[in-house]
């Protein structure tokens, strides 16, 4: 079963897509530190799903934790520059909704 963390806010309903497609989700409650993404699981995760860009400094921590991790923006906003690189896929979620988004990975 593929396993995804979420961090930041989830109003386009990301999650929920993923679950319907059978992905095991977990939630960071909060600021994407080290430590809540290793309690939200990062080690065994497939996917990393950062929906607010403010947070992109968890993209390396989670990198780091997990380097075969594949990372996920789904945000309106601009990522930072110095997070482009390390992102495998960045969305609009304005030009893409998110049952489209999460079939997509979890197929």
């Amino acid at each position: 079963m593929m396993r995804a963390v979420i961090a930041g806010p989830d109003e386009s309903g990301l999650g929920s897509a993923l679950e319907t497609e059978g992905v095991e989700t977990t939630r960071v409650d909060g600021i994407a530190s080290r430590p809540a993404l290793e309690d939200a699981g990062i080690h065994d995760a497939d996917l990393f799903v950062l929906t607010d860009v403010r947070q992109a400094t968890a993209i390396a921590v989670g990198k780091d934790v997990n380097p075969g991790l594949r990372v996920v923006v789904y945000d309106e906003n601009t990522i930072p520059e110095f997070a482009r690189g390390q992102a495998d896929l960045i969305v609009d979620p304005n030009l893409l909704g998110a049952d489209a988004v999460a079939e997509e990975l979890a197929g």
